[in-house]
């Protein structure tokens, strides 16, 4: 090993990881964030804008989609170019996009700045793993990782209290404004992050058109199927995100740097991780969807008592995961995915149980059971993802993580539209205990990487 490539496997001095790891951090934090707080502003923008509750969703819909279909093309583009470009250019225009939802004057424009915004944040969440991995020497990688998963879990749980917050003060337009001192702050932190070489491959854009059409095709089938679409336009998505699968497959084989990441997924245990993160988030947005529809339409609690009941669940997700990232530095983070996912699954199975009038603490603490099972899984799986990736494909890797972490909560969600128009009430509760089946199945993805080699690798 070079000198160079020695010091960046060691990572950077403990004054500059800091730095670092707080403006990586604070772009995590801002992306995450905006994929949830204008979910509250959702009947104050259709109200404010003239259209319909179903033309609002765009502004979720168009963030949400924009991120999965882009983080691959853009990780592909942190190898070649450099995580740290890739990370400052996404952060510039996610700002940017920032003021020019603030001043959408329509849906149309709002609809047309998230796009923009979801390239940006689409930039930040392709590379981060990858910058965290360069960022910390091996041995403490799990700590970084562990951190990461601590700002994601607790951005995605104070996504509505920060948004409701922010709407007391003012209209909606200030949802988007706060990202304004956020980003330059960030910004102004972009040199202290570790300047990685890049392959200088060509950007591949037929893989790159390819991967967004099976991705974005996929993604509205799922949601078509969750939401009453007719059947033919299914099909015909289904088919037509197969079809653009198979044909990026196909041409990502024999590629040295392929930008969908075929070389890394003939890893085992590399494909084993993933799969484990596909199956683990699909049950938790199983159970995330389903809940308050359980909580409010059968228990009779209200909005503020249901967001009581279920913060236990992502607060002992905040609380664990820099823990389980210590230990995936020192343990075989396929024993303690497999671990958690048993005691993840188990916390599914005691609230599909729960007692027709269950009391505050007995909902309470599944929900914590729960949190401790996905916390013990999550850190060591994206330990292990980011991990057994040779250094140069750290950004493939970094891309793949995300894009699993979004497959498995699109399909999560839909299957909840689909499990309550076939068991209506009961859907909830029918819910969680297929989520329980998905957490079980991660379990044994994640079980099976103990027969490999002891390193990642």
């Amino acid at each position: 090993m070079s000198p160079s490539s020695a010091a960046q496997h060691d990572g950077l001095p403990p004054a500059r990881r800091r730095l670092a790891m707080f403006a990586t951090g604070l772009a995590v934090a801002m992306a995450v964030l905006d994929g949830s707080i204008a979910n509250v502003a959702l009947p104050a923008i259709a109200r404010d804008l003239a259209v319909s509750p179903a033309e609002a969703v765009w502004v979720v819909n168009a963030y949400q989609l924009t991120i999965t279909i882009l983080l691959l093309p853009l990780s592909s583009l942190g190898d070649s170019f450099g995580y740290r470009r890739v990370y400052g250019t996404g952060l510039a225009l996610f700002t940017v996009a920032s003021l020019g939802c603030a001043l959408a004057d329509s849906l149309t424009t709002l609809a047309v700045a998230r796009v923009i915004q979801g390239i940006g944040a689409a930039g930040i969440m392709s590379v981060n793993a990858a910058l965290v991995r360069h960022t910390y020497p091996t041995g403490q990688l799990g700590k970084g990782v562990g951190i990461i998963a601590l700002v994601v879990a607790g951005s995605a749980a104070l996504g509505p209290s920060v948004a409701a917050g922010i709407l007391a003060l003012g209209p909606w337009p200030w949802l988007f404004t706060v990202n304004l001192p956020l980003g330059i702050l960030a910004l102004a932190l972009w040199r202290a992050l570790p300047a990685t070489p890049g392959s200088h491959h060509p950007f591949d854009t037929p893989s790159a058109l390819l991967n967004a059409a099976a991705f974005g095709l996929f993604i509205l089938a799922v949601d078509g199927l969750g939401h009453g679409e007719r059947p033919l336009v299914v099909v015909l998505e289904f088919a037509g995100a197969l079809a653009a699968g198979i044909l990026l497959v196909r041409r990502e084989l024999h590629r040295p740097s392929p930008l969908f990441p075929v070389d890394l997924l003939r890893i085992p245990v590399f494909a084993l991780s993933i799969s484990t993160s596909v199956c683990a988030f699909a049950a938790q947005m199983l159970a995330y969807v389903a809940l308050p529809f359980y909580l409010q339409d059968v228990l009779g609690l209200s909005q503020v008592e249901t967001g009581l009941m279920m913060t236990p669940w992502p607060a002992t997700i905040a609380l664990v995961a820099p823990i389980a990232g210590r230990l995936a530095d020192r343990y075989h983070s396929g024993l303690l995915g497999g671990i958690g996912m048993a005691v993840f699954a188990g916390g599914l199975v005691m609230l599909a149980l729960l007692p027709p009038d269950p009391g505050p603490l007995a909902i309470m603490v599944r929900m914590a059971v729960c949190g401790l099972g996905f916390a013990l899984f999550q850190s060591p799986n994206n330990r292990t993802i980011i991990g057994s990736a040779p250094m140069h494909r750290s950004g493939g890797a970094s891309g793949m993580l995300g894009t699993a972490r979004l497959t498995g909560q699109t399909t999560g969600t839909a299957l909840v539209a689909v499990i309550f128009s076939l068991f209506a009430q009961q859907g909830a509760l029918f819910s969680v205990a297929v989520g329980a089946g998905f957490a079980l199945a991660a379990m044994g993805a994640s079980l099976a990487r103990l027969a490999g080699p002891a390193r990642e690798r």
